[in-house]
């Protein structure tokens, strides 16, 4: 079966939605519902990698993974400097799926039935 690459952006799926011009609350921003839960059960899918991938930037590394570390997520890579705002546009050769985040209507216990299913 082939591997997942899973990159999850943070800001605004996986914790509150800091800007980068606010980086100083980073280590003190909140975790969204059942995100933690969710990734690690992704994590430890034999089929999976999970890559954070967001617009903090490369001097935000070290809060970014002590952020990470201290709410218990699991993961094997991290991604900086994400362009930002905007719709985004993956063009591959592999096939790409999409799924949006929205606390409201799609929240992580979704996302990861939607996940588990395929």
């Amino acid at each position: 079966m082939p591997i997942k690459n899973i990159m999850i952006d943070i800001d605004g799926t996986v914790s509150d939605d800091i800007p980068n011009e606010k980086q100083h609350l980073f280590l003190t921003a909140d975790v969204e519902k059942d995100a933690v839960e969710c990734v690690n059960k992704l994590y430890e899918m034999d089929d999976t990698h999970i890559t954070f991938f967001t617009s903090r930037k490369e001097e935000h590394r070290k809060d970014t993974e002590e952020w990470l570390k201290n709410n218990g997520f699991k993961y094997h890579e991290l991604l900086l400097n994400k362009p930002r705002g905007g719709n985004y546009i993956w063009i591959d050769n592999l096939d790409v799926t999409g799924i949006k985040y929205n606390n409201q209507t799609n929240g992580w216990k979704n996302i990861l039935e939607n996940l588990s299913n395929r």
